[in-house]
């Protein structure tokens, strides 16, 4: 190897820590209000005991009904609610929200974006075709369809989704998950929020519904100051405190 390939070979493995320090320097500017918006297989009380601690710190949140219609649809559902937010937001999503947090998170209010084992694709990326890369995750092969509905089954919701959460909790949960639209999986986005605003990223590493590998890619690459939880899926209704001090600090409160 000469001395100009070595040189382009170590700029380019350089490139990926410097987009991280780059994501990470950027100011955080100091937030209101927090709006959240919940994915596949929940509703927007799957949030509730984040709502919990964070309101006690003086931040006006709200959260999301995410229709789980279409991504268009979605997307909108979560502008709603950012237009009536007063001055920075920070724009939260748990699982497939990642999309829309993406799509909608390059609303001028939004001052980060914070994403919790969430899908975060780059603009027009085939979210799919990326997920194909990685081993499927057990969730998928519980997920019952009527007609252009779906959702998880039980067993699927309690042991490859809601996994260390309480049994009885998690029955209540899997009680009110709203059924999606095959519909919404076939959106892609047309923006990518993280690659202007700061961003935050909470990787599950026992989830058995987002490949943990693919959230530590996906965090990586948008550069996001990441944690790791060892939790499944739902890691802000296991881990509430966790996942409640990561948006404090992306609201400029840690």
């Amino acid at each position: 190897m000469d001395r100009r390939s070595f040189i382009s070979m170590a700029m380019a493995g350089a490139a990926i820590p410097f987009l991280h320090r780059r994501a990470r320097a950027q100011p955080v500017a100091k937030a209101q209000n927090v709006v959240l918006v919940h994915g596949l297989f929940a509703d927007g009380s799957s949030w509730s005991e984040v709502i919990a601690r964070l309101q006690p710190k003086g931040l006006n949140v709200t959260s999301v009904q995410n229709p789980l219609t279409t991504l268009p649809e979605a997307v909108a559902a979560a502008q709603r609610a950012l237009a009536m937010q007063q001055g920075p937001t920070v724009l939260a999503g748990h699982s497939f929200s990642g999309m829309i947090v993406t799509e909608a998170g390059v609303d001028p209010k939004v001052s980060a974006v914070v994403y919790v084992a969430a899908r975060a694709p780059d603009a027009g990326e085939d979210y799919a075709a990326l997920a194909k890369g990685y081993p499927t995750p057990p969730a998928s092969a519980g997920i019952v369809w009527s007609g252009d509905w779906g959702q998880l089954s039980e067993e699927a919701f309690l042991h490859d989704f809601a996994g260390d959460v309480p049994a009885d909790k998690a029955r209540v949960l899997y009680a009110v998950q709203a059924p999606f639209n095959r519909a919404l999986l076939a959106g892609k986005t047309t923006h990518a929020a993280w690659r202007s605003k700061p961003s935050w990223y909470a990787v599950s590493t026992e989830d058995r519904t987002i490949n943990p590998d693919l959230e530590r890619f996906m965090a990586k690459r948008m550069g996001a100051k990441t944690i790791e939880v060892k939790s499944s899926h739902v890691s802000l209704i296991s881990h509430p405190d966790t996942i409640a001090n990561l948006i404090l600090e992306a609201a400029g409160q840690a």
